[in-house]
């Protein structure tokens, strides 16, 4: 994409940042894992990683009614119309949100006109390698979307990579049986330049949606993520919109006031680094980012001393996949809607410290 079809790709940089970047590149070799790197705050999204993920969650009127919906070609159209809304939700330039420490956690809910509600959790399940996994429920609507994301970033070049891996399924409860696993795409930012400024990645999208079954085409779908998506039915001729960026509005969350989050909860643990980027004080942005690095190692090598094992707080892990741990849900919608409730929102839930007797999942932190 040419530099000055969209201007939220592209971030002006003064000298001593511009510096600063010009020489941490001068630096990387190609194949580096950028997970080891420390970047400079300037780069950060204020915001976790744990949080950025709702950005899937940013269009529910998408998704609410498609349990409903009785043709499954439709069906999977919206499904995919749904998950490609998510993508156009970033910040000016090229930013990376904090990389959440293990047990860190983001809770959210959604309140829809309907009197129905959605609820979110996720939470940093591993440290090493970084993995996030998430649950996203709304009972009355039949609607679970739950996965987990393990970001692997790396330096090719002339280009940084963040390869996506874990998935996301989404399983609509009315329909018994029908999953839908959708894999990460890689994200690349291919551009470093060195005139004040550097630009995103392209954002065309290409791709076709097929009947399994008998390999025949049946969608075509072009556009940009940015802007406006099209859809074309390769059976008519006949093109649409499929989504377009500039119409869209982002439901919004409701989160707890930080004051009554719980220490590990995202908004509050990374407070004074969001503040203080929000400030344009990107030293104090580095010093209290690096305060939650450090305790987060310090209680890593206090753990191992003890022989005291973490667990997550919400998940399980079963064959490399992670579940959500509340597993007898009731089928009546209201009534499953407050267990999961309780569980996911109340202060009573257990916390993630375990003797090492008895199952639990091994992380790699430091």
């Amino acid at each position: 994409m040419a530099d000055d079809e969209n201007s939220n790709d592209t971030e002006v940089l003064d000298e001593e940042p511009r510096s600063i970047l010009l020489g941490l590149i001068s630096q990387l070799r190609k194949g580096m894992d950028l997970h080891r790197v420390t970047l400079p705050t300037f780069v950060l999204e204020p915001r976790s990683m744990l949080e950025r993920i709702t950005d899937f969650m940013s269009h529910p009127e998408l998704i609410l009614n498609v349990p409903k919906e009785e043709d499954p070609v439709n069906r999977f159209v919206n499904v995919v119309r749904y998950y490609l809304s998510g993508w156009h939700i970033k910040p000016k330039g090229v930013k990376k949100p904090y990389n959440p420490v293990l047990g860190e956690r983001f809770r959210a809910r959604w309140q829809f006109a309907d009197n129905t509600e959605a609820l979110f959790v996720s939470e940093q399940v591993s440290h090493h390698p970084p993995i996030s996994a998430y649950y996203y429920v709304s009972p009355e609507n039949n609607i679970i979307i739950v996965g987990d994301i393990r970001p692997k970033s790396k330096f090719l070049g002339n280009s940084a990579a963040t390869l996506m891996q874990g998935e996301s399924k989404i399983i609509f409860t009315n329909r018994p049986g029908e999953v839908y696993r959708i894999a990460m795409p890689n994200v690349y930012a291919r551009e470093f330049r060195t005139k004040g400024f550097f630009t995103g990645a392209y954002n065309s999208i290409y791709g076709k949606i097929k009947r399994e079954s008998t390999g025949e085409s049946l969608y075509e779908i072009t556009g940009k993520w940015s802007d406006i998506m099209y859809i074309k039915d390769l059976r008519t001729g006949h093109k649409e919109v499929l989504f377009n960026v500039h119409e869209s509005k982002i439901y919004p969350k409701i989160v707890a006031p930080e004051e009554e989050q719980e220490e590990n909860e995202s908004r509050r643990l990374w407070s004074k680094v969001t503040s203080a980027l929000i400030g344009r004080n990107l030293d104090l942005a580095t010093e209290e980012k690096t305060l939650i690095e450090d305790k987060q190692r310090n209680e890593a090598k206090l753990r191992e001393a003890e022989g005291i094992d973490w667990r997550p707080r919400y998940f399980f892990c079963e064959n490399d996949e992670y579940n959500f741990k509340l597993t007898h849900i009731s089928k009546d919608p209201q009534t499953a809607k407050n267990q999961i409730e309780s569980f996911i929102f109340s202060s009573n839930s257990p916390p993630g410290f375990h003797s090492p007797n008895g199952p639990h999942h091994h992380n790699h932190d430091d």
